[in-house]
């Protein structure tokens, strides 16, 4: 039983009018001010709120970010909407200077992770679980778009993947969906700007107004000096790998690729393409083992690598949960439980709700109130309790559930939280915390 400080049904009407305020047409602002466009793996989670509300209005979100996949098969981590105002914008990236951009729609040059096969189950789930029309609408969509997200999976197979270590590369921390998470400050101190960056026009300043929340200018400079590496290279895929400064494998990112690899396979499965879900799982298998391989045996938790040094790094941050999603080990996966459970992570005496923050508060450097530097994330803390609810983990997956919805009772809806004192920070009425609010209250399953 769900145990909140105000109604469930409270809650979930709260979340329901964000969602629905936030939505601009054929797409929903991840905030309603503070990022006004489409972010890839965001619409993923909205997709999977919006399916409670409306099956055909989950279908648009997903469908809307497919209109801008790239001709290589890559899904931009921007959709650009008429909003003008946000930095950096699609003049910064101006990717029409690549061959493979997409015409008509503008978008970045870069991709966030692959989160995407999970939503479009969810929108299954809800479409056979509504009937009718819904079922039939849902059932058509995931089959006319199984070969896109298939060709999603492909290129980062091949562009991301390309030594086959099922290790994914980024060449941003943008990319990684945790931008400046300690698991990215050695690779980021090695990037030095050849020239200064226009760092005044910053949009995310305008509308919080503690810049200690945020990324530092110095960040941010280094940020739009990787864009303008991979302008340069016109976006190309080898010559980005070879030209730009910052190249990372992430881990979790690849532990993403191996869950959404698995699910899109059962899919495949359900849709007479055996054949596609075959090679789906391999690459399920391949991600799978590439996760394990990088898991230290000091502190059982997972481990980015430089690419360029081939230095592992050993920063304890949520990325390090990598296995949990990705499973393949009982014991590597048994001993993370007990990590995540216990006194440094979500058993911390300290923490207001027991949720996992971004960093343990045991790291030197933590900071509670910036961003992905110890702040908790409620997609995150859903994306944790789906995966562990499927792996068989129900027990600790239920209470995550009832924490995160305790945590979300302040009816903010934040972008991410004060771990100590439970503080909303970043942006208020957050599309993605609204949506998994609405899975949990009101998805039968």
């Amino acid at each position: 039983m769900t145990t909140t400080t105000v109604p469930p049904e409270t809650l979930a009407a709260r979340a329901a009018y964000i969602l629905r305020g936030n939505d601009i047409g054929e797409l929903t602002t991840a905030a309603p001010q503070l990022y006004p466009h489409l972010w890839s793996w965001d619409a993923a989670f909205v997709a999977i709120g919006l399916a409670t509300l409306s099956v055909p209005r989950a279908i648009a979100e997903l469908r809307t970010l497919l209109r801008a996949q790239w001709r290589t098969g890559m899904l931009p981590h921007i959709v650009f909407g008429p909003d003008a105002g946000y930095f950096p914008g699609p003049d910064v990236w101006d990717c029409g200077v690549a061959d493979a951009a997409p015409s008509g729609v503008r978008t970045s040059g870069i991709c966030q992770p692959p989160v995407h096969a999970i939503a479009v189950r969810r929108v299954l789930d809800a479409g056979r679980r509504n009937g009718g029309a819904d079922r039939d609408l849902a059932e058509r969509f995931a089959a006319e778009t199984f070969d896109r997200w298939l060709a999603w999976h492909r290129w980062l197979a091949t562009a991301r993947d390309p030594a086959g270590r099922g290790l994914l590369e980024i060449y941003h921390g943008w990319e990684s969906g945790m931008d400046n998470s300690p698991r990215w400050d050695q690779a980021y101190a090695a990037v030095v700007p050849g020239r200064e960056m226009p760092v005044g026009r910053r949009h995310d300043l305008r509308h919080v107004a503690d810049a200690g929340q945020r990324p530092s200018d110095a960040e941010y400079q280094r940020y739009l000096w990787l864009v303008h590496q991979m302008h340069e290279a016109r976006y190309d895929d080898d010559k980005v790998r070879e030209n730009v400064d910052f190249r990372m494998t992430d881990v979790f990112m690849s532990a993403v690729a191996a869950l959404s690899s698995e699910v899109l396979a059962e899919i495949g499965d359900e849709f007479g393409r055996p054949a596609e879900a075959a090679e789906l799982r391999v690459l399920a298998d391949r991600f799978r083992a590439g996760v394990l391989s990088t898991v230290s045996p000091e502190t059982g938790l997972a481990r980015d690598e430089d690419v360029r040094s081939g230095r592992r790094i050993d920063v304890p941050t949520v990325g390090g949960f990598a296995p949990l999603l990705s499973g393949g080990d009982e014991q590597v996966v048994a001993r993370q439980l007990d990590l995540l459970t216990g006194p440094r992570w979500c058993g911390h005496p300290g923490l207001r709700y027991a949720v996992p923050p971004s960093a343990t508060p045991e790291l030197a450097g933590f900071q509670p109130r910036t961003y992905w530097r110890g702040p908790q994330w409620p997609f995150l803390n859903w994306l944790l309790w789906w995966t562990l609810r499927r792996r068989g983990a129900t027990g600790l997956a239920a209470g995550i559930r009832t924490e995160a919805l305790r945590q979300l009772s302040d009816l903010a809806f934040g972008e991410y939280y004060e771990p100590f004192t439970g503080e909303a920070l970043g942006s208020a009425h957050q599309s993605w915390t609204a949506a998994v609010a609405l899975d949990w209250l009101l998805a039968a399953d």
